[in-house]
């Protein structure tokens, strides 16, 4: 076994190598870049080394860089995580050239099954199902254009080298193809380094459904069963699960089998994820082969009781695989989520920033557990542009479905996240949807629901006023001194106290009253309605509200975490953040500048699609920024005409960077 490894990654994955490495009694060397300088993967391995600046092609994807702190740390193994160079066959072939072992398949093997183009003909060579379609080195435009029209819409256009959902599009008809393939082309070329494509046919209704499989340098191979990765968006994956609900022994034997078939066609060492697009009646096509570990194979660990990472370490040194196919069985269900910094009402518009509050539920980390939570950011971290905005992986492990599906919900109502904006409630929504709970899974299944995911109230108004008002009672318990005349908690000789609370919650303003009655008790008077109100505070965070009284009284356990005036409020039902405004502060303030076209993250402006004096519709698509490994398009914020560009192509933006000026 290895003494010293380096793991040639940062955030989540590296942070989980390192853990299992260091169970093994095996060294760790991280890399980071310097934006990673206090990263917790940074924290999490025995020696680090700087490799470049904050970009991750002048960091992480700078192999010969990684190479040399292997040979001068004396690691004798390289483990690539996924994502950055875990596909990268030049770089596994470096290292195997330089005496280092790469922990992953050899390169012939990421060779061959890295390009889409070219692994879809090796299974077509090898009878393996294939989904209609055009894999040929012949790019040219117009030929794409006639093979997508030969194939017929609706078409998917995937760069041949992606993976990550990166460089894919769904065209629809012929008149969107020419501009959904120049985007497709220019994101592939900026994430991999090449813009070739290939096109199929987009099945409708189908479901993502992979098979995980390990082989070892002795020739043996197995598979260790199958996830369903159906619900996606922007063709990432958000939840995942294993087993694939509604899955027969037969089906799951036969693509087992043909994952195994597809492995050793190429001589496979390692871990490897042969992923299959499958039609609801069963029949299944190859779709592609991730030559890599999974973000996903916590749920595979949690129901075969197995370390993948530990397998992947065992068979790199050379070692047998430690297990048998018929000695691999299945035991519960288990999902996992992916929490991320975005805005699912902006299309999942990536977010950045300080994870000014990160609470989890009770849980393990990097090991198999009822739940898990595997991160590699903790309170006080921030999310930036630089890299993929994934915060957390949350998994969940019950004796059946249900129990998963039950914990799944139990432990993302307990997930409090402060600072920035998160994927969480829609996490919860899509969770809690008809199709994932009775598993009428496809990966439509996300617009299919629109209505139950999108546009959802949060909180209810007087539970967010009532949290906030306990807050600001607790929040002056805990400061306030034993001098009875500084007291401000309503006393009177005569009459009802009133306090008045300004709020604004989802843009809205709310005039909020507490009354302290001379009877005693209080009263809250949300939206011209008087409720009885009681508190218990543990502390300013943690709240037992009472609202109402005989059979309407509720009882609700609350958590309140303020940011200056904002203050985030967490409850069974949902979350919500409202602003405590202090009126007299923003006396004189004026409104926001509204009807701009501005850049909502940093990033890099690729394509403009206007010039000055153009006449522009509201909604209209004006340009397209890279930021987060991701194209975002941008659209007219309202009617008008260009007046002026603020940039070119290929400039930087800054965040909140006006691109253009638009008039009347």
């Amino acid at each position: 076994m290895f003494k010293k490894i380096l793991i040639a990654n940062r955030g989540e994955i590296a942070c989980r190598v390192a853990a299992t490495a260091r169970r093994m009694g095996i060294q760790t060397v991280a890399v980071y870049s310097e934006a990673d300088a206090r990263a917790q993967h940074v924290l999490a391995c025995d020696e680090a080394v700087l490799i470049g600046g904050p970009a991750p092609r002048d960091s992480y994807l700078q192999w010969e860089r990684i190479l040399a702190a292997a040979k001068a740390t004396g690691a004798q193994a390289i483990h690539p995580g996924y994502g950055f160079l875990s596909e990268n066959e030049g770089f596994a072939q470096a290292c195997a050239e330089a005496g280092v072992v790469f922990i992953g398949p050899p390169a012939s093997a990421i060779l061959a099954m890295g390009l889409k183009a070219e692994s879809k003909r090796l299974m077509e060579a090898a009878k393996v199902p294939l989904v209609p379609g055009y894999h040929g080195a012949d790019q040219d435009p117009a030929l794409l254009k006639r093979e997508a029209d030969r194939i017929g819409y609706p078409v998917l256009i995937k760069a041949s080298a992606g993976g990550g959902g990166k460089g894919m599009r769904a065209v629809m008809n012929g008149d969107e193809f020419d501009a959904a393939l120049a985007s497709c082309k220019r994101e592939a070329i900026n994430s991999f380094g090449d813009d070739a494509v290939l096109i199929e046919r987009y099945v409708q209704k189908p479901r993502h459904i992979e098979i995980q499989v390990f082989g070892d340098t002795q020739g043996d191979c197995v598979y260790l069963f199958e996830r369903d990765c159906s619900v996606q968006r922007r063709h990432q994956k958000v939840l995942e699960e294993a087993p694939a609900p509604g899955m027969t022994e037969q089906r799951r034997r036969e693509m087992g089998e043909a994952a195994v078939a597809a492995a050793k066609a190429v001589g496979y060492v390692g871990a490897g994820t042969v992923e299959f697009i499958a039609e609801q009646d069963g029949r299944f096509y190859f779709m592609e082969m991730n030559t890599r570990l999974q973000v996903e194979h916590p749920v595979t660990e949690a129901i075969t009781g197995l370390d993948l990472v530990e397998w992947q370490l065992r068979v790199a040194a050379g070692q047998p695989l430690p297990l048998k196919q018929d000695e691999l069985r299945i035991h519960g269900h288990a999902i996992e989520a992916r929490i991320c910094a975005e805005n699912p009402e902006a299309g999942f518009l990536p977010a950045t920033g300080a994870l000014d509050v990160l609470r989890w539920p009770a849980h393990a980390s990097f090991s198999r557990a009822d739940v898990r939570v595997d991160t590699g950011v903790v309170e006080g971290d921030a999310i930036s542009p630089y890299y993929d905005s994934m915060v957390a992986k949350l998994i969940v492990w019950g004796e059946d479905r249900a129990q998963a599906l039950a914990r799944l919900d139990a432990a993302l109502a307990q997930t409090h996240i402060v600072g920035l904006q998160t994927n969480v409630a829609f996490l919860r929504r899509c969770a809690a949807t008809q199709s994932f709970a009775h598993a009428d899974l496809d990966t439509g299944l996300i617009e299919r629901e629109r209505a139950a995911l999108f546009g959802q109230p949060g909180l209810p108004l007087d539970v967010a006023a009532a949290a906030v008002v306990a807050h600001t009672l607790a929040t002056e318990a805990a400061s306030q001194d034993a001098d009875p005349w500084s007291r401000r908690d309503g006393f009177r000789l005569t009459g009802d106290a009133v306090r008045g609370f300004d709020l604004e919650l989802d843009g809205q303003h709310h005039a909020v009253q507490l009354r302290r009655l001379h009877r005693g008790g209080m009263q809250l008077v949300v939206g011209g309605e008087s409720i009885a109100f009681a508190v218990d505070s543990s502390s300013p965070e943690r709240h037992t509200l009472l609202l109402g009284e005989g059979l309407a009284l509720r009882r609700i356990s609350v958590h309140t975490y303020a940011r200056g005036e904002q203050v985030t409020v967490f409850a069974p039902q949902g979350s919500a953040t409202l602003t405590e405004i202090d009126v007299i502060a923003h006396a004189g303030e004026g409104g926001g500048a509204a009807g701009r076209l501005t850049a909502p993250m940093p990033g890099k402006l690729v394509a403009l699609h206007v010039k000055p004096g153009d006449t522009v519709k509201a909604g209209q698509a004006l340009a397209v920024m890279e930021a987060m490994k991701m194209e975002h398009t941008l659209n007219s914020p309202r009617d008008g005409k260009v007046a002026e560009l603020l940039y070119a192509v290929g400039d930087q933006l800054s965040d909140g960077a006006e691109l253009l000026r638009l008039e009347d």
